[in-house]
């Protein structure tokens, strides 16, 4: 169902060459937002790709690596903590899809965005509100970014393992929250995002 819908794209635009972007990490307590780039060629099928919130672990590490071995071309966008706090996590999040379009080793003739919001390109684009649900190369693009920024986090976890991002991701659970209130911060936590927990 998700590369009929890709190929009806290709139909109604008349564009082989269609580049799907989702992100992961929007909404996390620290580490990065991390966006993906994706094109394939238009007969490529890849059994299993899906919105990678609805993949395990296992499906998402084991479908990474087919999806970079079938792949016209990908890129990634990795935008800090810093600077999620400087510009805010919307603008973040759209200057990592900027950035992973931008590091494909072609240029597409459309672009397909998960969600509602887009960023300024030459090449025409396209959001899709629950693009990673109706699109197979958003789709892809969402497991490549989060299989990417999970790498990371577990890179980080190692660094401050009192944290457990190994586990949580950086995200807010109720042990992260205890973590950074006995602990305080490390360098990776996005201070805009915190808040709410130091006023409580």
């Amino acid at each position: 169902m998700l590369k009929k819908f890709d190929d009806k794209i290709r139909k109604q635009e008349n564009s082989r060459c269609v580049c799907g972007i989702d992100e992961a990490g929007r909404g996390p307590l620290a580490g990065p937002v991390v966006a993906a780039a994706v094109v394939f060629p238009p007969n490529v099928r890849i059994e299993g790709v899906n919105d990678s919130k609805k993949l395990s672990q296992y499906q998402r590490e084991k479908l990474f690596d087919i999806i970079v071995d079938r792949a016209t071309s990908f890129g990634i966008g990795i935008i800090d903590h810093t600077t999620i706090d400087e510009i805010n996590i919307l603008q973040a999040t759209l200057q990592a899809m900027k950035m992973a379009s931008e590091n494909l080793l072609l240029t597409p003739e459309l672009i397909l965005i998960d969600g509602n919001k887009s960023f300024s390109s030459k090449i025409k684009t396209q959001p899709i509100v629950r693009g990673d649900s109706l699109s197979f190369s958003i789709a892809a693009a969402s497991i490549l970014a989060k299989v990417t920024r999970d790498r990371l986090m577990l890179n980080y976890h190692f660094e401050f393992p009192d944290y457990n991002w190994a586990k949580n991701k950086g995200y807010g659970t109720r042990e992260h929250i205890k973590a950074i209130l006995t602990l305080g911060t490390t360098k990776y936590h996005r201070n805009s995002f915190l808040k709410k927990i130091f006023n409580k």
